[in-house]
């Protein structure tokens, strides 16, 4: 037995309240910190460079969502696995969903990585990058491209790391990093005046300390026994992990979709407006990194739950699935209700951070933060119960309400309300598909329920008969 001395009463028996408050935190925080390198690249970019410099950021971002989202493929798909599996109390199988954590990060850190370098400007033309802000974009992207092997390695791992029972390693991992990136900014822009190349190479120098920080984990796994030798391709493993993963993976890549879609249909439609295509492309960019912030918090609940959820299914404990699911849709409640708060009574204060610009580029970007975040509640909601049913070994139903959010609904909006009221009728688009997204949410979590509840009384028939 390759047991080092997991305990399995700890997900089995400590209350759901205090273990959720112990994983979610620190997924939170370290969801949160990811979501920041942006962010904090764009607050001194705009302090620095301008809106220009920002639009530049703006038509890169897409590219490392779609790094993110082949590393939360591998990462949430092997963290699901090892946790049923712990729960199984299948060793060997926990053991093999790392060794192939492992290997597929290697393989698509490396296909990315050269994809990137070999097609970069074909790529910042195809997020829509304008004449006015290709050089900065090019110059960002080109020292991005050396850091993404470290955050991808880091963004695969942390699921390992949170559901061997150390979410605040991964959450120091993390934090560290983006420390290290918010301190060298300002000194690599102001100081030495490099500009988006700054902010791109304080970027890569953090995401390096978070990246051997997460690989030295390798040595302190504890829920079982791992070593180098146990690095072997399985293909069953492989593709358990691809499934369960799959859903995070439709998440991300329908964020890149929606970014190219709208940033090309404002280059379309900006020179047809007041506000040209560059201010909208520049605010729209903020809104939606402002966006991952609140959705830092909503899915880092539910994905701080779901070594909870995850090893008491396979345990076969349904009521404490069910008790995790209720407090991680109220705490999603409360967050979705704080943040609406925000955005529709203060958006110019969030705004401002970014630089001061004209009175025409806070007029749209007031819009943009009231209109396109108006139905953060419900997104909230849904983006929880995906997580919650990957975590249950429900991939399809996690993918059906991952692609109809976030393409099916999402992007035929954003063409048609483009293309009848221009670049501030596509703002519309969001509260439309997360009103449409919340109805599908009740429908396949009332579904998955009614079987587990049945699953459950056919549990407790079959004891009482034996």
């Amino acid at each position: 037995m390759a047991d080092k001395g997991f305990t399995n009463l700890y997900f089995e028996t400590l209350p759901v309240k205090k273990l959720l408050l112990k994983f979610s935190v620190p997924t939170i925080i370290s969801m949160l910190v990811s979501a920041l390198y942006n962010i904090v690249d764009q607050v001194f970019i705009g302090q620095g460079v301008g809106y220009i410099g920002n639009a530049a950021t703006t038509v890169v971002y897409p590219f490392t969502v779609i790094a993110l989202a082949i590393s939360l493929l591998i990462c949430d798909g092997s963290a699901s696995l090892f946790s049923i599996s712990l729960g199984k109390k299948d060793y060997e199988t926990a053991k093999k969903s790392i060794a192939n954590n492992l290997l597929l990060s290697v393989f698509f850190i490396i296909f990315i990585t050269f994809i990137g370098f070999l097609f970069k400007n074909d790529i910042l033309k195809l997020f829509g990058v304008t004449d006015s802000c290709f050089k900065y974009a090019s110059d960002y992207m080109g020292i991005i491209l050396i850091g993404i092997p470290f955050y991808m390695f880091t963004s695969s791992f942390n699921g390992i790391i949170r559901a061997d029972g150390s979410p605040k390693y991964s959450m120091i991992a993390t934090v560290t990093g983006a420390l290290i990136n918010l301190i060298l900014d300002p000194v690599a822009i102001f100081v030495f005046d490099l500009g988006v190349k700054g902010a791109a190479i304080a970027t890569v120098i953090g995401q390096l300390v978070s990246f051997i920080i997460s690989f030295y984990y390798l040595k302190k796994i504890k829920s079982v026994k791992f070593e180098i030798k146990d690095i072997k391709n399985n293909f069953k493993v492989i593709k358990k992990i691809m499934l369960l993963g799959i859903s995070s993976f439709i998440i991300q890549i329908a964020i890149v979709i929606v970014i190219a879609v709208s940033n090309n249909l404002i280059v379309k439609y900006g020179p047809y407006s007041v506000y040209g295509p560059d201010i909208p492309l520049s605010a729209i960019g903020i809104v939606m990194k402002v966006f991952a912030i609140v959705i830092s918090f909503s899915v880092g609940i539910a994905v701080g739950g779901q070594p909870i959820v995850g090893y008491n299914f396979g345990l076969g404990n349904y009521k404490r699935v069910f008790e995790t699911y209720k407090l991680i849709i109220i705490s999603n409640i409360i967050i979705g209700i704080i943040s609406m708060i925000i955005f529709e009574f203060f958006p110019q204060s969030i705004i401002s951070l970014f630089g001061s610009e004209s009175d025409l580029y806070n007029n749209y970007a007031v819009k943009c933060f009231r209109i396109f975040l108006l139905g953060i509640v419900l997104c909230c909601i849904q983006k929880a119960s995906s997580v919650f049913l990957q975590s249950i070994g429900k991939p399809l139903s996690s993918t059906i309400l991952s692609l109809a959010r976030d393409v099916i609904f999402f992007v035929p909006g954003l063409i048609i309300l483009a293309s009848f009221s221009g670049v501030e009728g596509l703002l519309w688009a969001a509260p439309i598909t997360d009103t449409l997204s919340f109805f599908l949410t009740v429908i396949l979590i009332s579904y998955e329920f009614k079987k587990l509840r049945n699953k459950k009384e056919n549990i407790s028939i079959t004891k009482k008969l034996s």
